[in-house]
């Protein structure tokens, strides 16, 4: 495995943003409740989406030391109720950027509680994206 150094990961975080931003719409997290798939070129079963949480453009609000900061989503409302288990990224052309676990803790993203109930309103305030 080839491992850069942290500017060149963080300068291609940077380009990795514009990529969100790509597109006529603006890039979205989707929950979902079943088993994240084992790579990102297999299908989600939209029958298993909770919420489409959106950020705004552009998405890139800071350089960290260690990562890039995304703005936090607009507030979105849970469309079913579930247990989310994974999020995937998507760009503002529908193109998939990553998928992401969720869980309460040791997770990639951190949720309050990961029971989703419908019409429950669901926001990520903070979005932190490292290159290793």
């Amino acid at each position: 495995m080839i491992q850069v150094s942290k500017k060149a990961g963080l300068l291609a975080l940077q380009a990795h943003a514009q990529f969100l931003d790509s597109g006529s719409g603006s890039a979205y997290f989707v929950y979902y409740s079943d088993t994240k798939p084992a790579s990102i070129e297999t299908a989600a079963n939209p029958a298993n989406a909770l919420c489409a949480l959106t950020l705004p453009e552009p998405c890139f609000k800071q350089l960290l030391s260690d990562g890039i900061e995304l703005h936090e989503t607009d507030t979105a409302l849970a469309t079913q109720a579930g247990t989310a288990t994974w999020a995937r990224l998507y760009n503002g052309n529908n193109e998939v950027y990553a998928d992401f676990t969720i869980d309460i803790q040791d997770a990639d993203i951190i949720l309050n509680s990961v029971n989703i109930a419908i019409g429950s309103t669901q926001k990520l305030d903070s979005i932190i994206l490292k290159p290793f």
